[in-house]
């Protein structure tokens, strides 16, 4: 893993997201900050952060599609109707434990399938 520090920024206030923050939040070299949903996430808000994490039930994703233009932030979308965490690059991940997060945000190595076989993308 990259001993980089890392900033993650939850967008919204959701119940997925509340769960997310508790596990990322004590994990060392992560820096998580929350944004209310209600108010738009502007560039300047975004500055050092490496990862905006939402849940794809409570916002429409366009609102965050000028984030894509920023390089090195990555998008993760949460969908908890399937377990699945969204990379805005075209790639999915089994999300089923906070450690599969952590290796998307780290390393951007998704892990397809934790439990059962160990395919890696």
């Amino acid at each position: 893993m990259n001993s980089q520090p890392r900033r993650a920024i939850l967008y919204g206030n959701s119940l997925i997201l509340a769960g997310v923050r508790a596990c990322l939040a004590a994990l060392p070299g992560l820096e998580v900050l929350d944004h209310p949903l209600g108010t738009p996430l502007e560039l300047e808000q975004i500055k050092g952060a490496t990862t905006v994490i939402f849940d794809m039930e409570a916002i429409h994703p366009d609102l965050l599609l000028p984030l894509l233009q920023q390089p090195g932030l990555q998008l993760i979308g949460m969908d908890p109707a399937t377990h699945r965490a969204q990379i805005w690059s075209g790639r999915q991940a089994n999300a089923l434990m906070a450690a599969d997060l952590v290796d998307i945000i780290h390393g951007g190595e998704t892990v397809t399938e934790r439990h059962g076989d160990a395919e890696r993308r």
